[in-house]
């Protein structure tokens, strides 16, 4: 267990505590922040051209360079991975699609119905690292969505598969690899060679994406100074709460991650701090769903919307969004029963565990918030809850 030290206002009815020196003490399951600050994605160019191992130029353009930038968060949250696992994976992905996400409308034609760069069509491969289904990598919608395809690809023991396929971190002594031989393990490709003529090309991607040896907020994001409800005001109903609850889809009584707040379909969802935006696509349960990095007096804490009507995601990882900026519609996507925003906060990470966010929605205005501080754990990825 690790103390999250939180002021007062910001945090009263999040969870019982003790008050010390007038400051609540709280104490909270763990909460871990960025695995490696390296590879904190700081901004996705529009464009970036980088020269192959054999002298040929390779331009990559802004859809390319956010499914890049998928991977690389992915990989900065799964312990182990490192700058070389990240490197690997993008080398792995520009070998098997151009880092475009590719649908195969031949085997597979429902793939041409879920957001996709255009069609494959290699046996009955999927996605950004050509992956497929009747070998066990997953279901098709599973991968057609990058970050689950990312997740897939690093493996080890929060990887999706177990083990089976093998992903990066299966692959006995993979550090001792060369970058090409090591993507060649995972991918099992009948041209294994192909790999290393991307290594540079990956390198130039990730220090395009990320501030090496940066901090958080070194590296440019936003300190939280003040905070918006997520939803305008006289939209919304609060229709469910944080807790066990019977899922009104599955029937399973199971943890209910955040608060719904039901509201017309495409009413506009809104930022609730300053932030950079991690994640925005399909999350699972979740549906559609955005989630957003903000710095809390020097520590992360993610803010996930989610149940996004189609198309209505308006940015893209890696942007810095302000407070109560439009970034998305509400929707009925994923696990939903009707148009509704749910909203989950997770401190440490996206992939940790979530709490209450009742505490954050009721201080919510334009003025400043109070400060929080909270003591970060060592690295560790928990499941996604939807």
């Amino acid at each position: 267990m690790r103390r999250i030290l939180i002021v007062t206002a910001l945090i009263l009815v999040l969870a019982p505590g003790v008050f010390v020196g007038g400051v609540l003490v709280l104490a909270l399951p763990s909460l871990a922040g960025a695995c490696d600050a390296s590879l904190v994605v700081t901004s996705v160019p529009t464009t970036i051209t980088a020269t192959a191992t054999d002298g040929r130029p390779v331009t990559l353009g802004l859809a390319q360079l956010t499914h890049a930038a998928v991977i690389v968060t992915v990989g900065e949250q799964t312990p182990d991975v490192g700058r070389d696992g990240v490197v690997i994976a993008l080398m792995a992905a520009l070998t098997e699609s151009g880092l475009r996400n590719l649908a195969n409308t031949g085997a597979y034609p429902s793939s041409a119905s879920l957001p996709n760069d255009g069609d494959g069509g290699d046996h009955d491969s999927l996605g950004l690292f050509q992956m497929r289904p009747q070998t066990g990598w997953g279901s098709v919608p599973e991968l057609m969505d990058p970050t689950y395809q990312a997740r897939a690809f690093f493996g080890g023991p929060t990887g999706p598969n177990g083990g089976s396929p093998r992903g990066l971190l299966d692959i006995p002594r993979w550090h001792d690899l060369a970058p090409g031989a090591a993507a060649q393990a995972v991918e099992v490709s009948a041209y294994p060679e192909r790999y290393a003529r991307f290594e540079p090309v990956a390198v130039a991607i990730l220090a395009a994406l990320t501030t090496t040896g940066a901090s958080a907020s070194e590296a440019g994001l936003p300190t939280v100074t003040a905070t918006v409800f997520p939803l305008p005001e006289g939209t919304w109903a609060r229709t469910s709460g944080y807790g066990m609850r019977v899922n009104p889809v599955t029937g399973l009584r199971t943890l209910h991650a955040g608060v719904d707040l039901a509201a017309p379909e495409g009413t506009a969802i809104l930022a609730t701090a300053a932030g950079r935006v991690v994640h925005a696509g399909p999350r699972g349960g979740l549906g559609n769903a955005v989630a957003i990095l903000h710095l809390v007096d020097g520590s992360p804490v993610v803010s996930v919307y989610g149940h996004i009507r189609d198309g209505g995601i308006h940015v893209t990882v890696g942007q810095i969004v302000t407070p109560g900026m439009h970034i998305a519609d509400v929707g009925s996507t994923g696990n939903s029963t009707g148009p509704h925003l749910h909203l989950e906060i997770r401190p440490g990470g996206l992939d940790q565990p979530s709490i209450d966010p009742t505490g954050w929605l009721d201080h919510t205005s334009t003025s400043t918030t109070p400060a929080a501080t909270f003591a970060p754990a060592p690295c560790a990825t928990a499941g996604v809850a939807a």
